[in-house]
């Protein structure tokens, strides 16, 4: 297998994301996101700590770093785990709520989920900690030692404090049904078209079209492959029958008339690129989620969710509701968008620039694997956003601290925690991250949000409450 974005390097930081943003206002926005995190509206958020996190919270931990450190990582792939870890965890403690509804009948193929005995007593913590446990080692059968520890040792300790107050009766028909709504979930992943995706990332038979308007992989980007990522991913099955058929979304026609609308989208990236800001680089430092880094996108996208879930003091069941939403929203928004990236084809920024604009650009953040139009960023951010807004909603502020322990990279960013007024706010400088970059125009950041709305949209509109 050739070399690609998933080996692992600690000495080593690169990144993958992107947004929505006018024209007539790019100047103006640039200056709001400068100042978008010193905002003193409001309430003040604090970040949080790992002492405040509920049960939920810590098995999303695991997962996360499951993701990072099971080599190979993709984006792709790692969407697709967290869409069945966050439905598991779901569909593992729904019926012991008293509002909360099953969702498993609404989704795209799948047939009737195990249900407990509401007659007889369930410990709904040890049933997520038995579905959880059950749901990562089967996506995750390559997990290194270590990885399996992590899952090993949470689940003991989870399985320890629980028995203190109960019987082992409940105990084990709890346990028994977290394994079979992970074990039901996991069989229906097999049909998805993305399973055991991890073993071919990249498909050397590939044949994508060859011409100016289309994408070439970069000569130095974040893979050191010449292969596109997983150019079939949009084929897979969406967790919604209503996000498969989404429309793919018109592109502007490629022309190098520097009057045509095509060619000004590439001057803006050129022209950004010559006025970046110390906050720019920390934008988009802060929202690149190279996955030989980090547990990718989704995998920020779903910390989002465990930030939201510990500030906000949810219980079980709300938690549970946030990572299955976020962790389908981002699945589906990565076949989505992939089904677009493949449709087109379309070139980046980088070598239009040089043989258009000026042979001697260079763009501050590498590229990644895959086409263009549109931005997997913007689109998963705004899925994310629209989930966790459901929620929490719309004037719910947080502070994203997903990286505060990260070294300076090898230009010198640091990574200080980022506040935000809202939830919709990390979708927007998401996507606008990639722009400041250099990986993406502002037509792939528009057309990949409001398709990531519509996704979410979807997501939500699912009857989760009776």
């Amino acid at each position: 297998m050739p070399p690609d974005i998933l080996q692992s390097s600690p000495l080593k930081e690169k990144n993958i994301f992107e947004m929505k943003i006018d024209s007539k206002l790019l100047v103006i926005l640039s200056l709001l996101f400068l100042f978008q995190t010193c905002s003193d509206d409001g309430p003040d958020p604090k970040p949080i700590d790992d002492a405040q996190k509920t049960l939920p919270a810590r098995w999303a931990d695991v997962a996360l770093k499951t993701l990072q450190f099971t080599v190979p990582n993709s984006p792709t792939y790692s969407s697709r785990s967290l869409g069945y870890i966050g439905l598991t965890m779901y569909e593992s403690v729904v019926h012991g709520s008293a509002i909360h509804n099953s969702v498993a009948s609404q989704l795209n193929g799948f047939g009737a989920l195990p249900e407990p005995d509401l007659t007889k007593e369930y410990n709904w913590a040890l049933s997520l900690n038995a579905g959880q446990s059950s749901i990562l080692r089967s996506l995750y059968p390559h997990a290194q030692p270590d990885i399996v520890a992590a899952i090993d040792a949470l689940e003991s300790a989870t399985y320890e404090e629980q028995m203190t107050t109960t019987d082992m009766e409940v105990a084990q028909r709890s346990i028994q049904f977290g394994q079979a709504v992970a074990d039901a979930i996991y069989e229906w992943s097999k049909t998805d078209g993305g399973y055991e995706g991890y073993l071919h990332p990249f498909d050397p038979d590939y044949k994508f079209p060859v011409g100016e308007a289309y994408w070439i992989p970069p000569t130095v980007g974040q893979s050191a492959s010449r292969l596109p990522l997983h150019p079939y991913w949009g084929n897979n099955r969406t967790f919604l029958s209503d996000n498969a058929a989404l429309p793919v979304p018109t592109i502007i026609p490629f022309s190098t008339d520097p009057s045509s609308g095509n060619y000004k989208l590439f001057n803006e990236v050129y022209l950004k690129r010559t006025s970046l800001t110390e906050e720019d680089m920390r934008i988009a430092a802060w929202w690149a989620d190279d996955p030989t880094q980090t547990a990718s996108p989704p995998g920020h996208s779903y910390n989002l969710a465990t930030i939201a879930v510990t500030s906000s003091e949810a219980d079980i069941y709300t938690s549970a509701e946030a990572y299955a939403k976020v962790g389908m929203a981002v699945a589906d928004a990565f076949i989505c968008c992939w089904k677009v990236k493949y449709t087109y084809h379309s070139t980046r920024p980088f070598p239009f620039i040089r043989a258009h604009i000026n042979k001697n650009y260079e763009q501050f953040w590498p590229e990644p694997p895959f086409p263009a139009f549109s931005s997997g960023h913007a689109t998963q951010s705004a899925a994310t956003a629209v989930a966790l807004t459901s929620i929490f909603g719309d004037t719910f502020p947080l502070v994203d601290n997903t990286y505060e322990n990260r070294v300076p990279d090898f230009i010198g960013i640091p990574y200080p925690p980022r506040k935000y007024k809202n939830i919709q706010e990390t979708a927007t400088e998401c996507a606008y991250s990639r722009f400041l970059g250099g990986i993406h125009t502002r037509q792939d950041n528009e057309t990949g949000s409001k398709q990531g709305n519509s996704i979410g949209e979807n997501v939500t509109s699912l009857k989760w409450k009776k």
